[in-house]
Formats: structure tokens, sequence, C-alpha cells
């Protein structure tokens, strides 16, 4: 073979796999795709043996698209207190089928050197509830960019009321 065909050659492979990779980048762009909208519907410190209580984080999600939304991971970060207290991830989520809406349950365990900088805040507080901020990024795959979500508030350290 001659050297200006393997050049030739050369430049056909290169050509044909930067076709492949726009065709590909193409077919991930979907026309009248819709963000789905995700909403923390609870959060809360569960019964635990140790120190720290476990939480468990709900989320509600809506998919207002023709097609499923196959969740693939989440990641998510939860501050007490003005503290980073769980950095987790998950990825057992359910499909949220076309126009469709489902939850999900993440469930973390805290972390130890942050809880207890918090409990020792809230021993030297006279506060009867403690903020918190959590953020979350779900991963939906080619299909769109990750979903981001947020949300605070105020966990009550006030025993619930007995009925």
């Amino acid at each position: 073979m001659s050297r200006n065909r393997i050049i030739s050659t050369r430049w056909l492979v290169i050509v044909i796999i930067g076709l492949t990779s726009v065709l590909q980048a193409c077919a991930g762009l979907r026309p009248g795709y819709e963000t789905p909208t995700v909403t923390i519907n609870s959060f809360r410190a569960l019964p635990s043996q140790g120190a720290l209580p476990n939480f468990e984080i709900g989320l509600h999600v809506v998919n207002p698209n023709r097609e499923p939304l196959k969740l693939r991971g989440v990641s998510y970060t939860v501050n007490l207190g003005g503290h980073e207290l769980i950095k987790g991830v998950g990825n057992e989520l359910p499909v949220i089928e076309a126009y469709g809406e489902g939850s999900l349950t993440l469930t973390a365990s805290p972390n130890l050197f942050a809880g207890i900088r918090i409990v020792s805040d809230l021993m030297n507080s006279s506060s009867e509830s403690v903020p918190y901020k959590l953020e979350a990024k779900l991963d939906v795959g080619r299909i769109g960019p990750a979903i981001r979500v947020g949300d605070s508030g105020e966990i009550s350290l006030r025993p619930a009321a007995r009925q």
C-alpha cells in the first residue's frame, strides 16, 4: 500500500468515528423534552440504637414526558445546624412511567464527627428547632441533564404530642 493510501484510510477512520459521535449526541437530544419535577415530601429523623439518629428523606418525582424516566442514581448532601451531616448516594431507584409520578425514599446515616459537633451545639443552645438543608442530584442518564433539587427548613426538637 502506498503512504498516501494509509494516510487517507486513517483520516477516513477518524471522520467515521467523529460522525458516529455526533450522531450519538444528536440521538440523546429529544425535542419537546421537559425536565421532570422533583419535590421533597418528607425529611425526618428515625429512631436509632446509637447516639445519632438515621434519617429518611422522601422525594416525589413527576415525569411530564412521553417516555419513562429511568433514574440511574442519586447523590445527596444534608446539612443540619450548619454542619454537613450526611453525604450519600443511591442507585436502587424506581422507573417513573411516562406522564406518571412516583416516590423514592433515601435512608442515610450521619457522619459521626459532624454529629458530635451538632450534639455539642444543641447542648449549648436553648433553641427548640434545628435548621436543615438538603441538596440532591438525580441522574437521568443520557436523555437530559441531571435534575438538581434543594430544600431547607427546620426540624423540631420538641417531642411530638401524644394522643
